[in-house]
């Protein structure tokens, strides 16, 4: 029998669908508890119990399930403590994740970033950050992990033409999804995005490194994470995040800062992707042709309705949601292909 404090936990975001899976645990070891990783390093995580924070390791039988199931501990995850002799603790099972989110690197890996979140806070700042194409893809990664978006325009104070990109990001995203535009620094985010900071919710910041993501936890945890600016000549944040960590709010909510991310995918099928530019589907719907690529085909509904680059980006994520799913001689295939393709026009032009 594992005993909660279900109040305690809920301090670091234990939730009613989390708590009822310990039902499916089989003969727990006497004076099992439950924890939550707040903090991962190489060789050991960092977990809180409700009360304290402490160091522990992972046994072998959850690293071998881990790897039979191709996944990793993340930020976030629910997981169950052992305490060995000398007061070692040892992690034993990891529940099921609600939520997960993950990202594919640019060599098709699957990367972790945090489990069991609520809601995903979009930050971009409203300076030299500010890119809708980046944000859409925070969006899809957002989406199809189940996760709510919400966007957060920081540097409101100091940003670049504030109302006319307020406008642009309105007419280009879904109107589902809520933004924000506000100061980072002061009592301003706390106000603005208390209906997402409840007692048990979970909360993740996403975004590039010097969009303000680190002052905007310290605003909303009273936490005191470093902060940098942006580098001179390129306009570049720093990277003052270089971990994922869980920290507290004092409304009893509980919210995770991430490194910033640039060269990246959403892990994400076709599917899921659709289900982010469900603007775009619902519009192909009454395109004279079923299979329409909406690019020069006669009769698309799609083209002159959406924005052009959003179209762009859509296509552009598309292709790398298949090319993920492709095995590593699919991939090669593909290239072959394509340098026939290429070397024959190439030809062709020389000819001419």
């Amino acid at each position: 029998m594992i005993h909660i404090d279900f109040e305690s936990l809920r301090t670091i975001g234990l939730t009613q669908s989390v708590a009822s899976q310990l039902a499916t645990i089989n003969d727990p070891s006497e004076g099992t508890r439950l924890a939550r990783v707040t903090e991962i390093h190489r060789d050991w995580a960092v977990i809180h119990d409700g009360a304290a924070e402490s160091r522990a390791r992972s046994l072998n039988k959850l690293i071998q399930s881990l790897q039979a199931n191709d996944a990793a501990l993340a930020v976030g995850d629910w997981v169950l403590v052992e305490t060995h002799a000398h007061d070692e603790q040892w992690l034993s099972e990891r529940l099921p994740p609600v939520t997960h989110l993950a990202r594919r690197t640019s060599e098709g890996r699957r990367q972790s970033l945090a489990s069991n979140v609520d809601t995903a806070f979009l930050v971009m700042g409203l300076d030299h950050d500010f890119n809708l194409r980046r944000l859409e893809r925070y969006l899809a990664l957002a989406e199809s992990s189940g996760v709510q978006p919400v966007v957060v325009l920081t540097k409101a104070d100091i940003g670049v033409d504030v109302e006319e990109r307020m406008r642009q990001l309105t007419e280009r995203l879904p109107r589902r999804v809520q933004a924000f535009a506000l100061n980072a620094l002061g009592d301003e985010p706390a106000r603005v995005l208390a209906p997402w900071l409840a007692p048990g919710q979970t909360l993740i910041l996403l975004g590039t490194s010097g969009a303000g993501k680190s002052t905007l936890t310290n605003a909303l945890s009273a936490s005191s994470q470093e902060t940098g600016g942006v580098r001179r000549g390129d306009n570049r944040g720093r990277h003052t995040t270089t971990a994922r960590s869980l920290h507290q709010c004092p409304s009893g909510a509980c919210i995770i800062d991430t490194p910033g991310l640039r060269s990246w995918q959403p892990d994400a099928d076709e599917e899921a992707l659709a289900a982010s530019f469900d603007d775009i589907g619902e519009l192909a719907r009454h395109c004279q042709f079923r299979d329409c690529a909406h690019e020069e085909e006669p009769g698309c509904a799609v083209r002159g309705a959406v924005d052009p680059d959003r179209l762009l980006n859509y296509r552009k994520l598309l292709r790398d949601a298949r090319r993920s799913q492709q095995t590593p001689l699919e991939r090669i295939a593909a290239r072959n292909k394509w340098k026939v393709i290429i070397k024959a026009h190439n030809t062709k032009e020389r000819q001419r």
